[in-house]
């Protein structure tokens, strides 16, 4: 069984800092559970441009305001508390916050725990961050 509180974990290496946001870790790869668990705070009008192309990723809204634009369509869909969106096709994507939002997300293959987003939006392959 493995027991983590979040503010302990914020005291640590798994709290990871990058330009417009910052990601808790609470289980990465080498806790072998098959995916990484983050919560992660995307801050006030922060825009990000990311494109998980060697990860799926699902996020839960817990609190704050944003949108998330499909790069291939188009379509923005508004963020809030208890939106979930899950990017099934490593799509290209633009997310914004119009206040902070703190988010819970899961990455499969999961992430090691010290990743953050290249000059393309993504995350390095599993088997580069190893």
């Amino acid at each position: 069984m493995i027991i983590r509180k979040l503010d302990e974990a914020r005291e640590t290496e798994r709290l990871v800092h990058s330009d417009g946001w910052d990601s808790t870790r609470l289980l990465l790869a080498g806790d072998n559970m098959g995916f990484s668990f983050h919560i992660t705070r995307i801050h006030e009008n922060a825009e990000l441009n990311l494109h998980y192309k060697h990860h799926f990723e699902s996020v839960y809204c817990i609190s704050g305001s944003g949108s998330i634009e499909d790069c291939v369509t188009g379509e923005v869909h508004e963020i809030r508390p208890g939106t979930m969106y899950a990017l099934n096709l490593n799509d290209k994507h633009v997310l914004r916050a119009t206040e902070e939002m703190v988010m819970a997300c899961t990455f499969n293959p999961p992430v090691t725990g010290s990743e953050v987003h290249r000059e393309d939006g993504s995350y390095a392959p599993a088997e580069d961050a190893a």
